[in-house]
């Protein structure tokens, strides 16, 4: 009796841990409970035989959607030295002249302080990316969008938003996500943020996705387009390989900060 409750106690700290992480590894689960990576494995199997998880080389990934986003002002320093990093190499790829949407978000905000005194034309779908190029434009010019910015996060949506986006023609959008994978494509936390990103997608030629790996593999509740839709994805050395090969075997073109 006893073993069972070890057991059950076992399997349920197992499937909170992924459930939390998104993913977990095996060796990760064995330090977290104490059994053997024997073990682990078997309870792996027994938890993807009930769909509670999907079992990955080397580990397992949540079937649970994340549906809940850290606030921004977690995310915005949580990282900054890897989206940084994204952000100069999405830098590298805007030409001198170019117009660009840029999305919201905590990578996109790099993206901005990169891109600022450029000679561009940018639409920031954020407060704080529109704060950021406007303190010291050089030469970029400013386009302010409409739009009724999400409490916390400073992202503008609604009908003014769309509207703006719907009036304009873009070379490149660069776009943040909340989950990419070549099975599900981008998704995001908010129905309003995701039809946002697909308008921005509709008014330009080029989509550079830029996301830290913690975002790939993972899928978020609103869909917002195929990983089709994408030319270049940007994102760092944390990302998961097998990921990056099915987004490249997408035709999309895969970049590692």
């Amino acid at each position: 009796m006893n073993h069972a409750m070890g057991n059950a106690d076992r399997l349920g700290r197992i499937r909170d841990a992924v459930r939390a992480a998104g993913s977990a590894g095996v060796s990760e689960l064995a330090d977290l409970t104490g059994a053997s990576e024997m073990t682990i494995r078997r309870d792996l199997d027994a938890l993807a035989a009930q769909g509670v998880l999907e079992r990955v080389r080397g580990g397992a990934r949540s079937t649970v959607l994340r549906g809940e986003e850290p606030p921004f002002a977690l995310r915005a320093h949580d990282g900054t030295e890897g989206k940084a990093r994204i952000a100069a190499e999405v830098a590298a790829l805007i030409a001198d002249g170019e117009t660009v949407v840029l999305d919201s978000g905590t990578t996109c905000l790099e993206v901005a302080r990169a891109l600022r005194g450029r000679r561009l034309t940018v639409m920031p779908l954020s407060l704080q990316a529109i704060h950021t190029l406007g303190e010291n434009p050089g030469q970029t010019t400013l386009l302010v969008p409409g739009g009724r910015p999400r409490p916390g996060e400073g992202a503008l949506t609604g009908p003014l938003a769309l509207a703006s986006l719907a009036a304009l023609r873009f070379d490149t959008a660069v776009l943040g996500c909340c989950g990419l994978a070549a099975d599900q494509g981008l998704t995001a936390y908010d129905l309003d943020d995701a039809a946002v990103k697909q308008a921005a997608i509709g008014s330009a030629r080029r989509i550079v996705a830029a996301a830290d790996g913690s975002k790939l593999a993972h899928t978020a509740h609103a869909f917002v387009a195929p990983v089709t839709a994408l030319h270049t994805l940007v994102t760092d050395a944390s990302a998961p390989r097998g990921e990056l090969a099915a987004i490249e075997a997408a035709n999309v073109s895969v970049i590692t900060a």
